[in-house]
């Protein structure tokens, strides 16, 4: 039991831990007024409107998508310029605005080059009262009210103290007595606000103000950036997006399938590292691994030449090869080099999972099973023939063994990946910003499934050791994760073995499918075979019972909590909804994926939580960079969900406000302390 002690001769006491903790507190606050100062504070920003969140999921690499959805902040900035001028100028004059908030550096240099003389195509076709401006200061006059006056929209639910602090050294005063100018209808106060205007002109800063306010917006329109999901895949972005979202104030990752695979790769699972680089050359998409990464991959082209250089490799053309236009190499030489890595992947991947037979995958390691002299294969008690008998690395006395030339092959990719600075400072990234899964503000954020049995119930699950089921099994997941980069020894060994599990385990939150039938869809023609089971999840997360039991499970109201997840798309075109379970649960992998959106028939969701409600927005695919910086284009969005209650939502109703409750309760137990003698004050 705690010692007690009293601060004075009332009932009011702390424990000795919580002494400490005032001790640390006191170092701040040093004070009796310092500490009062802090508690008007507090308690004015608890009566403030929630900031704005946003929720994406199944980004797989496309970076410009999703560049221009935080830029825009998924149609929310547009809003804002419709509220603030309405009806009082064009719809051309609009999308200015809204093009030079979204690029501002971009749109600055096309401005410069035009009033310079330059023919910039395009750039004013969408606006003659621009071109018809009689001067550049003109232009920087208007447009300088117009960011102000946005800004000053996003800005007013927040505290002045939050937006000086993301205010760049040297404009702190500027911009904030331009953005906290309140009575501009008085002469006087619209002389003063002028002539801040015209002397931003003429000392030369009219440029760097209107890119510093319009980043600015950028960071107020969305407060929090959750990200539940797959970083990574098909798209050549991936290492761009993470480049942005380090920019990013307030965001999270929960990690996807896809993020695991990569993040096993890049901590040391050469099983992993082989998978990422069969998918990036299935694909063509070698951009994120040689642009992004630095990655040298000319030791796996020499390799596929020198063993497969009279192969035809007809069954390893990369995908849409005739037509892919980031195909960069030889489609000869990229299918040679995919089947080279495809090979040592089924021989890493057997190796690991016989070295784990508690994950009961032995069936799975399927190179043994092959009849090398007829080309055949035994499966489930079947027999099929190969498509593809050329297997030269393979020996058939000890066929997951590499061969010495494959060994050395995968050592230098190795290094590659572990030298590269980006790649391993991504990687902290993922583990510092991510997590399995996420409880916030009421919602419940993982990227797949919770495994479940067929009546609904949790299915127990060996993680590394421990049977497990519901949110322990997740806990027991992410703690397992993280010793795959921060453990030591076998434990770290394991549990980067495990990375493996969790990319194509029957028990996986991240795939929960009864196998993964990647070699069956390279060798054997009969489409049976390729079939994968999912687990209940899948079926029974669109009850809302089930999903009551599941926010249960997690301490969330079953009432009121809502879980989001992604990585099934949502074929709108088939008639499906993103809203399941009677709205329990949101469904938000729209198509961000370009390969995607044939299957979506839409371009992705955001899913908005604002002082209003909730919103969920449908998007359009986007068109081009370089048509948003000239033309203004911009992604289009629809509204399908909106869910206001009608009472705004203050700061103090969310789990932000909770934790300032918590601090002011222990500032006014030193404010006690101060007052009664108990601290003494500096």
């Amino acid at each position: 039991m705690q010692k007690k002690v009293y601060l004075c001769s009332e009932f009011r006491f702390f424990t000795m831990q919580n002494e400490r903790y005032l001790r640390l507190l006191s170092e701040k606050f040093p004070n009796a007024q310092s500490v009062v100062t802090e508690l008007i504070n507090l308690r004015a920003i608890l009566s403030l409107p929630k900031g704005t969140e946003h929720f994406v999921s199944d980004l797989h690499g496309e970076s410009m998508a999703f560049i221009h959805m935080i830029k825009n902040a998924s149609g929310v900035v547009r809003k804002k310029v419709d509220e603030v001028y309405s009806d009082t100028i064009s719809e051309e004059e609009k999308r200015a605005i809204c093009a030079l908030i979204y690029y501002p550096d971009e749109r600055m240099e096309l401005i410069r080059r035009f009033y310079a003389g330059e023919e910039v195509d395009g750039l004013f076709k969408m606006n003659s009262q621009i071109s018809n401006l009689p001067t550049l200061e003109e232009w920087y006059r208007t447009r300088l009210h117009q960011v102000v006056n946005i800004a000053r929209a996003v800005t007013i639910k927040y505290s002045r103290s939050k937006v000086h602090r993301l205010l760049p050294k040297g404009y702190e005063y500027i911009i904030g007595e331009l953005l906290h100018e309140s009575n501009l209808e008085q002469h006087d106060r619209q002389t003063y606000y002028n002539a801040i205007i015209d002397a931003i002109i003429e000392t030369g800063c009219a440029e760097d103000l209107i890119i510093v306010i319009s980043y600015l917006i950028h960071s107020l329109t969305i407060d929090t950036l959750h990200i539940v999901g797959d970083i990574f895949d098909r798209g050549p972005g991936a290492s761009k997006i993470l480049d942005v979202l380090s920019t990013v104030r307030d965001y999270d990752i929960q990690w996807g399938n896809h993020d695991i695979e990569w993040m096993g790769a890049m901590a040391g699972n050469m099983a992993l590292l082989a998978t990422v680089l069969r998918v990036s050359i299935r694909y063509a998409n070698i951009e994120t691994l040689e642009e992004g990464y630095g990655i040298n991959l000319l030791p796996l082209a020499n390799f596929a030449m020198t063993i497969y250089g009279d192969d035809p490799c007809t069954l390893w053309q990369t995908k849409d090869f005739e037509n892919n236009p980031r195909l960069t190499r030889s489609a000869q030489l990229m299918a040679k080099m995919h089947k080279a890595i495809s090979i040592i992947q089924f021989k890493l991947e057997g190796q690991t999972v016989l070295r784990h037979p508690e994950w009961h995958m032995s069936h799975r390691a399927l190179l043994d099973k092959i009849d090398y002299e007829k080309g055949a294969i035994s499966i489930d008690g079947k027999t099929y023939p190969l498509l593809d008998t050329n297997l030269p690395t393979i020996d058939p006395e000890n066929p997951y063994e590499l061969s010495r030339y494959e060994q050395d092959l995968m050592n230098q990719l190795w290094r590659s990946f572990r030298k590269s600075e980006k790649m391993q400072r991504h990687l902290r990234m993922l583990y510092e910003h991510g997590s399995l899964y996420l409880v916030r503000n009421g919602f419940l954020l993982y990227h797949a499934a919770i495994p479940l049995n067929n009546d609904g119930s949790f299915t127990e699950a060996d993680v590394c050791g421990k049977k497990v089921s519901g949110k322990a099994l997740m806990d027991r997941t992410d703690e397992v994760i993280r010793m795959a980069y921060y453990g030591e020894g076998k434990e770290k060994q394991d549990a980067l073995d495990y990375m493996l599990y969790l990319w194509e385990g029957e028990f996986s939150p991240l795939y929960n499918k009864d196998k993964m039938t990647t070699f069956e869809r390279y060798f054997l023609a009969d489409k049976e075979t390729w079939k994968e089971k999912k687990g209940a999840y899948f079926t029974l997360a669109d009850d809302e019972k089930v999903c009551r039991n599941i926010l249960t499970e997690f301490g969330l109201d079953p009432a009121t909590g809502r879980i989001i997840n992604g990585h099934v798309p949502v074929r709108t075109i088939k008639g499906e909804t993103p809203t399941r379970a009677n709205g329990r649960r949101f469904v938000i992998d729209g198509g961000f994926s370009k390969p995607y959106q044939e299957k979506t028939g839409i371009a992705g969701y955001t899913l908005i939580y604002n002082s209003h409600g909730i919103q969920l927005v449908e998007h359009e695919s986007f068109e081009s960079r370089e048509q948003a910086v000239i033309s203004g284009s911009d992604i289009h969005s629809r509204t399908l969900l909106q869910d206001f209650s009608g009472k705004r939502i203050r700061i103090k109703d969310t789990d932000k406000g909770k934790e300032l409750l918590e601090q002011i309760e222990y500032l006014e137990q030193l404010l006690h302390a101060y007052r009664t003698g108990a601290f003494r004050q500096k």
